[in-house]
């Protein structure tokens, strides 16, 4: 199967090209963006050596159905989406932090909390939980636990409101919108999550602002790379058990990597993926898109992805 590894295509009118973990983004004529989802895969702040088929159009087609269900409610940069892998919108100045939300103690948090801290971001966690616990409402649920925004190869990294303005790294006023916008998309991506059996755990949202000088979400939301969900259905009935929960998120591969003696550190090793392992994770993606929209996925043409993905960029642009 065909994958995304790069793009390197030359648009009318393009600035520049941004290359993050997993997505390209063209600048055209300082006015548009062309966002187009790699098939590459990045956990531990690592890309892997290997792409996964179909991994772009997922993200990219969650994204998209999200972005659509949450408009009413923040304002997003997205204009179009005239490929499966590609969204365009209007050009932003992304705030230099990820708004990370959390409703139960899982992953990054749970991890923090097993080796015995208690603050997260300047945020309190209660004594007494257990990992996947929800946090409540009435002591400090759900949890904003921003991080900085990393450059390319270095890590995103905790950090509290307190520093954020300290450091002015956002304006006051500006905080305080990222931090409603965060709290009301959550709630949505809560109730989406609710309709299809599921529970939205923790999720990041990225926000810019765009030249009329608008707060606006921009990147991806709700998607299994950006969030993590798990099946509501038994979620109380392992918690009492203390089992391992069922969830829906890019988790399973970075358990995979760390059971194979891998988190990102100076001088581990990423380990081999065999055919059989790039198709089980391309698999596990199918699952997720089609639990979190509940559609069908729909396989695109990738016979000449990256002319599919030419052409269908030009003729938007051309219009």
């Amino acid at each position: 199967m065909n994958t995304i590894n790069e793009t390197n295509f030359q648009f009318p009118n393009l600035k520049s090209v941004y290359k993050g973990k997993v997505r390209e983004v063209y600048n055209i004529n300082d006015e548009l963006l062309v966002m187009i989802a790699t098939d590459r895969l990045s956990a531990f702040d690592v890309i892997m050596p290997r792409q996964i088929p179909f991994k772009g159009q997922i993200l990219n087609q969650i994204a998209t159905k999200m972005m659509n269900e949450t408009a009413d409610i923040v304002p997003n940069w997205l204009i179009a989406t005239p490929d499966e892998n590609v969204a365009i919108g209007h050009l932003c100045s992304p705030f230099k932090v990820e708004m990370v939300i959390r409703g139960y103690l899982s992953g990054h948090a749970a991890r923090e909390y097993k080796a015995g801290k208690r603050m997260l971001c300047g945020v309190k966690m209660p004594d007494g939980m257990k990992e996947n616990d929800k946090f409540s409402p009435e002591i400090s649920g759900p949890m904003i636990t921003p991080s900085t925004k990393a450059d390319n190869g270095e890590h995103d990294e905790d950090i509290s409101r307190e520093d954020i303005l300290a450091k002015g790294i956002v304006a006051e006023e500006d905080y305080l919108i990222l931090e409603d916008y965060t709290r009301k998309l959550f709630q949505r991506g809560t109730e989406i999550a609710a309709k299809r059996g599921l529970i939205l755990v923790d999720t990041k949202y990225e926000f810019g602002k765009t030249k009329d000088g608008k707060i606006v979400l921009i990147d991806e939301i709700h998607t299994p790379d950006s969030s993590r969900y798990f099946y509501a259905d038994g979620y109380q009935e392992r918690q009492n058990r203390g089992e391992a929960q069922k969830q829906l998120s890019k988790e399973f591969v970075r358990q995979w990597l760390i059971e194979n003696g891998f988190q990102g550190k100076d001088g581990q090793q990423i380990p081999e993926m065999s055919d059989e392992k790039i198709i089980e994770i391309s698999n596990r993606y199918i699952e997720l898109y089609e639990q979190i929209t509940g559609d069908h996925f729909v396989k695109a043409d990738t016979l000449n992805v990256l002319g599919r993905i030419e052409k269908n960029v030009m003729d938007f642009l051309s219009k």
